[in-house]
């Protein structure tokens, strides 16, 4: 599904120039759950920019479902990205104007689903999310677990073939943090792909696979035949 070779990043201004990334290359198989770790600054969420179709590197190849993306317009990465991805954000980036039912139509909306398939659909996520009793209220309303549940809700509603999670219990207790990530980790026991940041060396235990970064670059990878069950 995924694959980089030799991925760099570099920001420049008149008188800095930062590597973000440097020469990473790895695969990832549809199906797989990766977890990809390493210090503030080592170019985590930069390069889940990239895979998510965020960003362009500055050098490097990127093939997503086969497609060599790495010089793709604007244009081409946002269909492509509207179509295959959805995500998971550390500060949930809901609109709080809209209530919990309509913070996870939208990407249906963007779609161009009827509306009648809107709410079938909808109704059944926030089913399975455990959350459509509050499906009237908006963000403010809810608490912090609640409100990353609708955001689950929101990243997978359109069926996406690719979630990319960026420390999505970053912000949650520990209770709630367990709940999100059994969110995740039944998803991809039911065949969704998923990339995950995370500091948190228990979440990361969700994973069959951990990606360690540092200062822009691979230096480990640590493939797991069994998943520990992290559950009280």
């Amino acid at each position: 599904m995924i694959k980089t070779e030799n991925l760099s990043k570099i920001f420049r201004t008149d008188e800095v120039e930062t590597t973000a990334l440097n020469q990473v290359s790895f695969e990832i198989k549809k199906g797989e759950f990766v977890a990809i770790m390493g210090p503030s600054g080592c170019g985590k969420s930069t390069l889940l920019n990239i895979l998510g179709l965020l960003d362009n590197p500055s050098e490097g190849g990127y093939y997503f479902l086969d497609n060599e993306v790495s010089s793709f317009s604007e244009r081409q990465r946002a269909k492509l990205r509207k179509q295959n991805i959805g995500f998971v954000f550390q500060n949930f980036n809901l609109i709080d104007e809209l209530n919990v039912f309509e913070n996870v139509e939208l990407p249906l909306i963007y779609l161009g689903y009827s509306s009648s398939e809107r709410k079938k659909r909808v109704d059944e996520v926030l089913e399975q999310m455990q959350i459509i009793h509050r499906k009237k209220h908006f963000p403010l309303q809810l608490s912090g677990g609640q409100q990353q549940r609708v955001a689950v809700a929101r990243a997978v509603v359109a069926n996406p073939s690719l979630i990319l999670a960026d420390e999505p219990t970053g912000n949650l207790d520990s209770s709630h943090g367990e709940e999100v990530m059994n969110l995740l980790d039944n998803l991809n026991q039911n065949g969704t792909t998923i990339v995950m940041v995370t500091h948190s060396q228990r979440d990361a235990e969700y994973s069959r696979r951990i990606i360690r970064l540092f200062d822009g670059q691979i230096i480990n990878e640590n493939i797991k035949e069994t998943v520990a069950s992290m559950k009280i």
